[in-house]
């Protein structure tokens, strides 16, 4: 949702990157070139004014003028007022003293309230909580039977005594639901309300009627991120007309500008506390306003990574891998390579996981265009296998390959790739339970991608350039002699230490 106003930022910083000083002028043109990104991202003109005014105080200060690097300072401060526009610090749900926790959702139909219910009691269930759905859009045809078929898929009770389309009282409903989770042991109340196509007194009162009847803890209101403006007006009158506490975007992972999530915080006053990105039960999620920030300039969000990570992976099957890996990488076999890979698909969509890793906006149309059903191929020709062949990938042959290829549906080509790759990775397991790096990492020791300054050091371990003087030569040599009986110098004068390998690598080798 964010690609377009991500390029156009990450545009105007590129023009900042090696200059020592930033001028009045340098700082008012990128502030003109921002101004631009929000408005084109469809960002509400109140919200743009204020953002560009408090980025301008700020670069025009001491912090931009004394600093080291101006243009990181720049960076830093655009990534900060995000963040404030963004509601600053994440919102988290207020919970009754005494179970259960009522929470009403509201906003216009389409929005997305009844999925949006069903993927909320499914995070609180993942949370430890037992939630109980409740069907009060009795208004809108089989809105019932959906929030009921949302319920089952996402393994939840549901309290649905009315059928709806037009029967029933939603008010009566809601009250006796509070009385139907206390004696069931419900300790959360999801109300689904009816919506309309757009503000009306007769909506406005059903809401005011059922927030007044089950006093809710959090009313939150949901909006499509994909309505643009109208999703401000559309939040300020339900602020005005009925209040809430909370935001839920629903539809983030929509092709719009995403100006409504940029304006909403800034505009209500009330902060995005979940968001809804994708069709599955399992797409949805607190909302943090400085990992949205992050990603919005192309920093990526390693700790949403992480913790999808902690989430899908077994602690058990982490460390009977860690001590598989620590017997020698032989032990590493396609059944385990199957297994991982079964493991990052839990995680949800490739391409997300990747959109979450700094540095990978400059790949965005790559990762846009990958092809998802590439695991599920890997996983039909290693399935395609014998057990023998899974365990020692050596003895597939050509006619095995063949054999191979038939059994998954894929070419012959297809098969040898996946082996090939198979025993990169085990080769680079085995360069890292020997302590000389990751192949391909830059910085660490025994890579491939060093770069220039890795390859610097390499000609200059090879040996100085003697000086052509004689009395000089002769000064330098006993200098290094000097340095070298002194003992833990290098050439270049600096204190020679041991590599150290990162404690996550160190936990990977075996015990001494």
């Amino acid at each position: 949702m964010f690609d377009t106003l991500s390029d156009r930022l990450a545009a105007t910083f590129k023009n900042l990157r090696g200059k020592g000083r930033l001028s009045e002028a340098d700082i008012d043109a990128t502030a003109r070139e921002i101004r631009i990104a929000l408005l084109e991202a469809d960002v509400a003109l109140p919200v743009v004014r204020a953002f560009i005014k408090q980025v301008k105080e700020r670069a025009l200060g001491a912090e931009v003028s004394q600093a080291l690097n101006p243009a990181q300072q720049v960076i830093k401060i655009v990534n900060e007022e995000l963040v404030g526009i963004l509601g600053g610090e994440t919102r988290r749900l207020r919970y009754a003293k005494n179970p259960p926790t009522v929470i009403m959702l509201a906003g216009l139909q389409g929005a997305g309230k009844t999925t949006l219910a069903g993927k909320l009691g499914r995070w609180l269930k993942a949370q430890g909580h037992a939630p109980l759905l409740v069907a009060c859009d009795l208004q809108r045809p089989n809105a019932v039977n959906q929030l009921s078929v949302v319920a089952e898929r996402a393994e939840v009770a549901v309290f649905a005594p009315e059928p709806g389309n037009g029967v029933g009282d939603p008010v009566q409903v809601a009250k006796d639901s509070v009385e139907f989770a206390r004696g069931k042991q419900h300790d959360v109340v999801i109300v689904d309300t009816a919506g309309r196509l757009g503000i009306d007194q007769e909506l406005m009162q059903q809401a005011a009627d059922i927030r007044d009847a089950v006093s809710p803890d959090e009313v939150l209101f949901v909006v499509d991120a994909m309505i643009g403006q109208d999703a401000v007006n559309t939040a300020e009158a339900f602020r005005d007309g009925v209040g809430f506490d909370g935001v839920v975007l629903s539809k983030l992972d929509g092709d719009a500008r995403g100006g409504a999530a940029l304006s909403i915080a800034h505009v209500t006053g009330r902060q995005i506390m979940f968001a809804s990105n994708g069709e599955k039960l399992d797409d949805f999620d607190a909302f943090h306003p400085d990992r949205m920030a992050s990603r919005i300039l192309g920093m990526g969000d390693m700790l949403s990574l992480i913790e999808k990570a902690e989430q899908t992976f077994s602690q058990a099957e982490a460390e009977k891998m860690a001590a598989k890996l620590a017997k020698g990488p032989k032990e590493f076999t396609l059944d385990d390579f199957l297994a991982q890979m079964e493991q990052v698909r839990k995680m949800g969509s490739i391409s997300k996981l990747l959109g979450m890793l700094p540095g990978m906006a400059q790949m965005k149309d790559q990762i846009n265009n990958l092809d998802e059903r590439e695991v599920d191929r890997t996983a039909a020709i290693i399935k395609s296998m014998t057990p023998g062949e899974r365990h020692d990938p050596h003895i597939i042959n050509g006619s095995r390959r063949a054999r191979i290829a038939r059994g998954s549906g894929v070419d012959v080509s297809a098969v040898k790739s996946l082996i090939e790759r198979f025993f990169e990775a085990r080769k680079m397991m085995s360069r890292m339970a020997q302590g000389g790096g990751m192949p391909g990492m830059p910085g660490m020791p025994g890579t491939g991608g060093g770069g220039a300054r890795q390859k610097k050091k390499q000609k200059q371990a090879k040996g100085k350039q003697r000086s052509g003087n004689p009395m000089k030569r002769k000064a330098e040599e006993q200098a290094a002699a000097a340095r070298r009986a002194g003992g833990g110098q290098d050439d270049a004068g600096q204190e020679a230490a041991p590599f150290e390998l990162p404690k996550e690598f160190r936990d990977m080798l075996p015990p001494q």
